[in-house]
């Protein structure tokens, strides 16, 4: 059994410093790229805000982006792009991507065997012309593809990592 994302804990406000660096990982940069733009290593970028959200230690960037949307610590980004349309087994992938940190746990959350995980995955990238998931996250907030109160309830009903 793999540990819930969050715990019931209440989530820490953000500190100036971690809302600008929230606001760079909504936006789509790295934990490299923001260390870059603010002084602080990766590292530490990536700890300070998986700790506010109460997130566990192998929290995945697209899970912790997912996590800042869903508890309205910051606005998800508008976009240009039209809005893909995608199945019913591609919105169920790019939810488990936004919810879970790991490869089994996403192809269970997806319903898809993990052997096809990354196949499927490219092509769901593909279809939205996301770089990379977190990228995918994010467009799927700023597209209301995972509105903040099923993800909300997805989080408090037990998701997993």
């Amino acid at each position: 059994m793999t540990p819930p994302v969050t715990t019931s804990a209440p989530i820490t406000p953000l500190t100036p410093t971690l809302q600008r660096v929230a606001q760079h990982l909504a936006n789509g940069l790295t934990p490299q790229e923001i260390a870059t733009k603010t002084g602080l290593s990766a590292v530490t970028v990536r700890q300070y805000i998986r700790e506010s959200l109460h997130c566990p230690p192998r929290c995945k960037p697209p899970v912790i982006v997912h996590r800042l949307f869903t508890t309205q610590r910051v606005a998800p980004p508008t976009t240009d792009r039209p809005t893909p349309e995608l199945s019913s087994k591609q919105l169920l992938l790019l939810r488990a991507v936004a919810e879970h940190s790991d490869t089994r746990g996403i192809a269970v959350a997806a319903k898809i065997a993990p052997a096809d995980l990354r196949a499927a995955l490219d092509q769901l990238l593909a279809d939205t012309g996301a770089q990379d998931t977190t990228e995918l996250v994010v467009l799927a907030h700023s597209w209301q593809l995972l509105p903040a109160e099923q993800a909300a309830h997805a989080t408090r009903s037990g998701a997993t990592q």
